[in-house]
């Protein structure tokens, strides 16, 4: 099985959320910048050292800026593949459809978002080598 690794939610105002999470749910963000594209990390549990949940089926994610031009932009959940090529002719043979090719998060791996037969927005992660190595 691919196991869900993370959560997306998309944010007009990024203080705003960050605000609300921190106080609401003691979660703790870390605002990138634009090089990664003003993403907000979220962590909901507890992490090791290479930001891993320590706990087995804890996850953590992020909010991303919403954006005029970025289809279906709601909370949506990432899973991981071993091989994201693959796999997305596996969502596409499935009766999805791939948004776009996959993009390389430095240090994390390659990313790409698709709809799936349903038409809820989802996303998938190859992490890359050295991430998985740090994990074990």
């Amino acid at each position: 099985m691919n196991p869900v690794v993370h959560f997306e939610m998309p944010a007009e105002d990024r203080s705003r959320m960050r605000k609300f999470y921190e106080s609401t749910f003691g979660w703790k963000t870390e605002q990138l910048g634009p090089e990664m594209g003003d993403y907000v990390l979220v962590t909901t549990t507890e992490t090791d050292a290479s930001r891993r949940p320590k706990t087995p089926g804890m996850i953590n994610g992020g909010f991303y800026p919403k954006r005029d031009d970025w289809p279906a932009q709601y909370p949506s959940v990432v899973i991981a593949v071993d091989d994201i090529r693959g796999s997305r002719k596996k969502v596409e043979e499935a009766g999805g459809k791939v948004l776009g090719e996959p993009m390389e998060i430095p240090g994390v791996g390659l990313y790409v978002s698709f709809f799936d037969s349903e038409g809820n927005r989802v996303s998938m992660l190859q992490p890359d080598e050295g991430h998985m190595k740090k994990a074990k």
